[in-house]
């Protein structure tokens, strides 16, 4: 070690190889490690146990003469948080996450605005990028499985201002998830004519419930989110088969339905000429980001997964196969079976649960029942997005604070011993608390700010997963090394993580364009800002940054940036020998389970 901090005291751009090999880390590592298997003592009062359960896991203090990025790869290689979740957890984290409002409410507003094409096209376009940034942070979080996953490694292979900005632009929709799902649950009880006086009480069920799963630990959320997303997936799987049953003219009223409303006098899209309609299909976009926002979980997890060299990759592949399918096949459906004309379609915002067109579909066609469990399962979604949401927040304060992105005195990275960043989730609590504004008569305009926040803070997200990917990757190549040293290499490779970054770029630009020039409607400051508002707060984030810290240089150069700290295999000859044979194995079996293996 100490030949490492004399050749590169007080350097930024550092290689830092020998790191995580040396005898000093790995035994500071382990020793974190072990202090997590504290168990209440048999010698101790329950009382005593639950008050000592709080105190704080004791981490060596790094050494002072490393640079500013060996200190974050350090730090956050060797966090305290719980490896506690499973496979099974995992998958139904990665799928629950993406399945919400986005779906099941937010679907409907872009079906007005675009049309049952319009809505297909857009979705399909961002399920195809989504699967490379899937299948790249896949790549990344079975490499790197450290604290705050994905929002460490802009900083760590692209730019400290990058990494600055995507984080804090990450915090920023993340802090709005929480009240914003659960403003939206307490809406959804609308539907039974509930009074609003009442809002408030339903507020505090959800507060109570969300903030004590979390407070269980990374166990008790994964449990939660596998009895959630279980619900939300059965859902959306028995609605796929009434659907097909309605438009095959199997409903009550037995009327063939067919592709009715594509044709005259409701029409495929919106938009009197072509130019109109590439417009309004260009809209859907936020709109399908806001959606899938959420399948970036698995990176998110990935230091508190117990064995993320198997179940990352498998999580990565599989939660793009069965998002897509949800998502394509059930809007297709939707479309068949609900006018873009509707007037219940109503609104703009995903917090307008009585405009789900899932229910309207449902009551359109005579089915009585079924809308008020169509409404149970959005009240369940909106809590488990809510649920992922303080998750997300609450691991990306612990990171930032390791990074130095938040003030160190905030104490955001206390972690007890039980894995569990407590004061993060204390932090959590007062930002969910802007809830209550559910009773209140400035609810929608609350909103709708709260909204215009989170709006394209998943595609900022994603291009930063993507263009992480995509330097990592150079990095290997700059330092002489290859993929044939990685647990799992993604499928769609680095030109999949260039395709996601170019049509993120576009997508985003093309944003600006129907944000500042809406349809129908004439260019003003209040539209633009609640569709672009993140746009100019991750702007101000990077170039403040880089005016702050002086940093002038766009990338980390590549022969400069540390590929091998916090990795959880040291020994890359065994692992190499290790994917050899696993390959080897894979290769022998027969042509369907070789394609199996590939794409899930």
């Amino acid at each position: 070690m100490s030949d490492i901090e004399d050749k590169h005291k007080g350097s930024y751009e550092t290689k830092v190889h020998p790191i995580l090999s040396s005898d000093v880390m790995s035994a500071r590592i382990e020793n974190v490690r072990s202090q997590l298997e504290w168990e209440p003592s048999a010698e101790k009062s329950g009382w005593e146990n639950f008050v000592d359960s709080f105190k704080r896991v004791h981490v060596d203090e790094v050494d002072p003469n490393l640079s500013v990025a060996e200190k974050i790869a350090v730090k956050t290689a060797r966090s305290p948080l719980k490896r506690k979740l499973k496979n099974r957890h995992l998958q139904m984290i990665a799928i629950g996450g993406a399945i919400g409002t986005g779906l099941f409410v937010g679907s409907g507003s872009s079906l007005r605005h675009s049309g049952p094409a319009g809505v297909l096209i857009g979705y399909f376009i961002s399920a195809t990028f989504i699967l490379c940034v899937v299948c790249g942070l896949g790549e990344l979080a079975v490499e790197f499985p450290v604290s705050g996953g994905f929002t460490t490694f802009a900083t760590r292979f692209i730019d400290e201002s990058f990494g600055f900005a995507a984080n804090w632009n990450y915090l920023l929709g993340c802090c709005c998830t929480l009240p914003l799902e659960m403003v939206s649950a307490s809406i959804t009880v609308n539907y039974w004519n509930t009074p609003k006086k009442y809002r408030d009480g339903f507020i505090a069920l959800f507060y109570v419930v969300i903030m004590g799963i979390n407070l269980f630990g990374v166990k008790g959320y994964g449990e939660a989110e596998f009895i959630f997303s279980a619900i939300k997936v059965t859902c959306v799987v028995g609605f796929i088969f009434l659907g097909i049953i309605l438009v095959c003219g199997g409903g009550p009223n037995g009327h063939y339905i067919g592709g009715t409303m594509w044709k005259s006098p409701y029409g495929a899209f919106v938009g009197e000429n072509g130019g109109q309609r590439f417009k309004t299909v260009m809209s859907v976009f936020v709109s399908a980001a806001f959606a899938y926002s959420g399948v970036e979980m698995t990176g998110l997890a990935a230091a508190e997964t117990a064995n993320p060299r198997k179940s990352i990759p498998k999580a990565a592949k599989q939660v793009f196969w069965r998002i897509a399918i949800f998502y394509i096949v059930a809007l297709t459906l939707v479309g068949l079976l609900v006018s873009h004309k509707d007037p219940r379609l109503i609104g703009t915002s995903s917090a307008d649960a009585a405009a789900s067109p899932f229910v309207i579909a449902i009551v359109s066609h005579g089915i009585k029942g079924l809308p008020s469990v169509i409404n149970v399962v959005i009240c369940i979604a909106v809590l488990s997005v809510g649920n992922a949401g303080i998750f997300g927040t609450s691991r990306n304060m612990v990171a930032m604070t390791e990074m130095g992105q938040l003030p160190k005195w905030t104490n955001f990275n206390y972690i007890d011993r039980r894995g569990r960043p407590i004061v993060a989730l204390g932090v959590m609590a007062v930002f969910g608390a802007i809830a209550f504004i559910a009773a209140s008569p400035k609810e929608g305009e609350v909103f709708t700010w709260l909204l215009a926040l989170s709006g394209l803070s998943a595609l900022f997200t994603w291009f930063g997963i993507s263009l992480s990917h995509i330097r990592f990757r150079h990095a290997l190549s700059a330092q002489g090394r290859g993929t044939d040293e990685l647990c799992f290499v993604s499928p769609t490779g680095l030109y999949g993580s260039y395709y996601s970054c170019i049509i993120i770029f576009v997508v985003v630009c093309l944003t600006f364009w129907t944000s500042l020039w809406p349809y129908k409607t004439a260019p003003n400051a209040e539209d633009f800002f609640e569709s672009y508002l993140s746009a100019p707060i991750f702007l101000v984030m990077y170039f403040g940054h880089k005016i702050y810290r002086r940093n002038w240089k766009i990338f980390i150069p590549s022969s400069q940036v540390d590929v091998d700290t916090g990795r959880r295999d040291t020994d890359i000859e065994q692992l190499k020998a290790d994917v050899a044979q696993e390959k080897a194995e894979i290769a022998a079996k027969p042509f369907f389970k070789r394609f199996y293996y590939k794409v899930c």
